[in-house]
């Protein structure tokens, strides 16, 4: 506005110097008389046109500032409902967010729980291991030191003799066999087991030297081969000695004995067939001597056999003593039969003699009461006479 009024000065004073320096000065008083009504009139139009100009700024800027009002009042509405809007999300995001932590916070204490746990766990697993360790080695070290105690035939016979009693201990009742049994040649044999009418001879051998040098040769072909032969041979002399000696059917033994291995990997070499040699086999002259070579998972199945035999014994017993207790049972149904047939007939003489006895004393009571009745009808003759 302040603009607008000094341009319209500064045009007005333009106008009026350019009319006063057309003006001759003969003239001025004329031209000033003029040149003043003029500038009256433009003073009145300048009025005019200011008062016009400012009422409609006026206006204008009413209306500008209402509609900055209204403007600036819908913004704080906005503003408010933004910041109610905003402020409730703040406060659910915030309750989310703390209960989130509060979430992970439990879920991380417990897991910080549970790896304690599992700390303690490895911890004292551990522990355990080291333990554990200490006592394989302590294990190794008894392992050596029974290598060292089985280098003795003598101790490797002992060992022998025990695991096999214990296997005939976990299996057969305690009278089917017997652990260092002698004959009557005198021979003493590791176990025997009592089948039917027979023994059957069990002994104990355990050629650890000679197997062991044939796990241990590492050299040629040739000194394993020989270190074979050398094994082979002298589980050959223990299959001869057994079947010489324990094999004795006139002092009750079957046509058979076993030769107990304890030791699964020395059985095993001992039944396979070395295909380089035509030597026979351990196995195959263990046979042909009625010798038969057991381990210690064979023999089970030996045994188990053995028990079935002897379950089958025990019905065999067991079905002969029913069948005799039957013919007792026969027997005295046999007397049973007899006395009941004494019986019936008593009973058939005591029936008859009842009935014998039940007529007679019908008639007798057939006789009380005809007597009766006689007697009651001479009463009132009686009573008449003494009357007249």
């Amino acid at each position: 506005m302040d603009i607008l009024i000094i341009l319209l000065l500064v045009v007005l004073t333009v106008v009026i110097i350019l009319l006063l320096a057309k003006t001759a000065r003969p003239r001025e008083e004329t031209s000033f008389t003029l040149m003043q009504q003029q500038i009256d009139g433009i003073r009145k139009q300048l009025a005019d046109g200011l008062q016009s100009n400012t009422q409609s700024v006026s206006q204008t800027l009413n209306s500008i500032m209402e509609l900055v009002n209204k403007q600036l009042s819908d913004i704080n509405q906005q503003m408010s409902d933004s910041q109610k809007t905003i402020g409730e999300r703040l406060d659910n995001n915030t309750r989310v967010v703390g209960e989130r932590l509060d979430n992970n916070t439990r879920v991380v204490g417990e897991r910080l729980d549970n790896t304690s746990s599992v700390v303690s766990d490895v911890q004292r697993s551990l522990g355990s291991l080291s333990q554990a360790t200490q006592r394989v080695f302590e294990v190794g070290k008894d392992i050596s030191s029974l290598q060292e105690i089985l280098r003795a035939p003598k101790l490797r016979g002992l060992l022998g003799e025990l695991f096999l009693g214990d296997l005939l201990s976990q299996i057969l009742p305690k009278e089917h066999y017997s652990m260092q049994y002698k004959f009557r040649s005198g021979e003493t044999v590791d176990a025997i087991i009592r089948l039917g009418q027979g023994l059957v001879p069990i002994d104990s051998k355990f050629p650890l030297e000679s197997f062991r040098r044939i796990i241990e040769t590492t050299a040629s072909d040739d000194e394993k081969q020989a270190a074979r032969k050398k094994f082979a041979g002298d589980v050959k002399k223990h299959i001869d000695a057994i079947s010489q000696k324990y094999i004795l059917p006139d002092e009750g033994t079957f046509d058979f004995a076993m030769m107990y291995i304890p030791a699964e990997n020395v059985y095993y070499e001992m039944i396979i067939k070395d295909e380089t040699t035509d030597d026979k086999g351990i196995s195959a002259y263990a046979l042909e001597r009625r010798v038969i070579p057991v381990s210690p998972n064979s023999f089970y199945a030996y045994l188990q056999a053995i028990v079935l035999g002897l379950n089958g014994l025990r019905v065999e017993k067991n079905a002969r003593l029913i069948l005799e207790h039957l013919d007792r049972l026969k027997g005295d149904f046999a007397r049973f039969r007899q006395d009941f047939d004494v019986l019936g007939k008593h009973l058939t003489s005591a029936k008859g003699k009842y009935e014998d006895s039940d007529k007679r004393l019908s008639r007798f009571e057939e006789k009380l009461i005809s007597s009766g009745e006689k007697g009651d009808s001479e009463k009132p003759l009686l009573g008449g006479e003494k009357s007249e």
